[in-house]
């Protein structure tokens, strides 16, 4: 609908206020979903290592319980992964603690692929609960392997493979190749949200077809994002129902196949009790998010390679 010009020019003041304040709110709820199941930010808290790479800056800060990798100053917009530095082990994320919910719905997955390092947590835990499985990470920016190998305790190893490549050419790649994962893990971020260019049903159905027909998708997102409708019927039109964990931020799990049910779910998570409190959470907690319900406009639109506004919809609040 065309508006006068007078209520335009109005409607454009507000909108460009509102727009500012949106902003302003966005970046105090992005910082508090990333931060640590514990605040590291105390006063303490002092810079150790700084580079600017081809992508974004890259900054690793340390206090006296957490060091964290951080793509702006302070951690302003939240970490992008943090380690216990007295208990390196513990997963100190509870989005971590989520996406292991994947090994609910396949416990035993024998190639893996990673989309998105940090300091290399997923990777890290993942070897040591399935010494056999190949794990391929993919990370676009070499400073991010870097730091995560200097600072985080991450290293390739004939089970951990880093492919440093923008992810979304890789899966188009590997799919050519004839690759296939038993689970995929999507954890890529920028300082402010997921790449566009994987967020659409183009890319989710890439990596569907990279799928074994038993295989599961783990998908790293936020629980309060602008963009929580367009990307949740995005997620149902390629795979169908998932399950939705929640806490600051969000998981979806997804299927190649049938979803599983939720007695097989919590017949698989009884495998895991023991090994998962020796990285500082409980199995059963992780289970009590598992839901399948639909708390989203199903009839929000679907997010494709020609209408993914991902970062005017986040940064702009439209």
């Amino acid at each position: 609908m065309r508006l006068p010009q007078t209520d335009a020019s109005q409607l454009l003041r507000a909108s460009v206020v509102g727009a500012v304040l949106a902003a302003v709110l966005l970046g105090l709820v992005l910082a508090a979903m990333l931060l640590p199941a514990r605040s590291a930010a105390g006063s303490d808290l002092r810079l150790i290592h700084s580079e600017r790479s081809l992508y974004r800056q890259v900054l690793v800060y340390q206090d006296a319980e957490d060091r964290c990798l951080c793509f702006t100053r302070e951690c302003a917009i939240g970490r992008q992964s943090c380690m216990d530095l007295r208990s390196p082990e513990r997963l100190v994320f509870q989005y971590t603690q989520m996406m292991l919910g994947a090994l609910y719905l396949n416990p035993q997955p024998r190639r893996i692929l990673i989309i998105g390092l940090g300091g290399g947590t997923l990777p890290t835990t993942l070897e040591r609960l399935l010494p056999q499985a190949d794990i391929d990470v993919v990370e676009i920016d070499p400073a991010v392997v870097r730091v995560a190998q200097q600072y985080f305790g991450f290293h390739a190893d004939a089970h951990v493979h880093v492919i440093v490549q923008d992810g979304r050419v890789y899966v188009r790649r590997a799919l050519r190749s004839g690759e296939r994962y038993q689970l995929i893990m999507l954890d890529a971020y920028d300082s402010q949200y997921i790449p566009e260019h994987l967020l659409t049903r183009e890319f989710l159905s890439e990596v569907r077809s990279l799928l074994t027909p038993d295989g599961i998708v783990a998908a790293n997102t936020f629980s309060s994002s602008r963009l929580y409708q367009n990307e949740s019927v995005t997620y149902a039109a390629v795979f169908g129902p998932f399950y939705n964990l929640k806490s600051g931020n969000r998981v979806i799990l997804a299927a190649n196949g049938p979803l599983p049910s939720l007695q097989q779910v919590a017949s698989n998570e009884r495998r895991f009790r023991d090994v998962f409190r020796s990285y500082g959470f409980a199995a059963r907690a992780v289970l009590a998010r598992f839901s399948t319900r639909v708390d989203w406009d199903p009839h929000a639109r679907v997010l494709t390679d020609q209408y993914s506004p991902a970062n005017l919809l986040n940064s702009l609040g439209h």
